[in-house]
């Protein structure tokens, strides 16, 4: 008598998938702040236009050019987008997302650092990339109100904190 051999089941052989490497970019920017106008601690921001064409606020920043650090990339991108210099005063996080351009999914950190206001006047004519299409001043207590992201919301806290305690 002959037992019966098991068969294989029939499967379709699927090879494990694979991560596809996703782009990273790096950017630098920050929080401006007029200290000289305690009384409402202004922030410079900007304004531009996303894909969906809906103006949102957002903090300056930008890529980060060959031989810079992310303070003097930030420190470069705040004054291009906001015509305002300044000093940095401290670190205050990364924050890092996902987003896809051109159907290419990215990822993005962008470091944030507080700065104190020097001098310059609100301007968006030295933003080499016209990205920013409007900048204005809003004091410190307002900012998480306007500003349209949540990371970048929780960046201005960390800055108010930061004041708060620090300085």
């Amino acid at each position: 008598m002959s037992i019966p051999v098991p068969r294989a089941p029939k499967t379709r052989f699927t090879a494990p998938a694979r991560a596809v490497p996703a782009p990273e970019e790096v950017s630098a920017g920050g929080l401006i702040i007029d200290f000289d106008r305690p009384e409402q601690l202004p922030v410079a921001i900007i304004a531009r236009i996303n894909r969906n064409g809906q103006r949102e606020w957002c903090l300056p920043k930008g890529h980060i050019e060959h031989g810079e650090t992310t303070v003097e990339a930030a420190q470069r991108e705040i004054s291009e987008e906001t015509g305002i210099t300044g000093y940095p005063v401290a670190s205050l996080g990364t924050i890092a997302y996902w987003f896809t351009s051109n159907g290419t999914r990215i990822h993005k950190t962008v470091h944030h650092y507080l700065f104190a206001a020097t001098g310059g006047e609100l301007s968006i004519d030295n933003d080499p990339d016209h990205e920013a299409i409007d900048v204005a001043w809003v004091p410190l207590e307002e900012l998480p109100t306007r500003l349209s992201f949540a990371n970048e919301q929780h960046i201005a806290r960390s800055a108010r904190e930061y004041i708060t305690t620090q300085l």
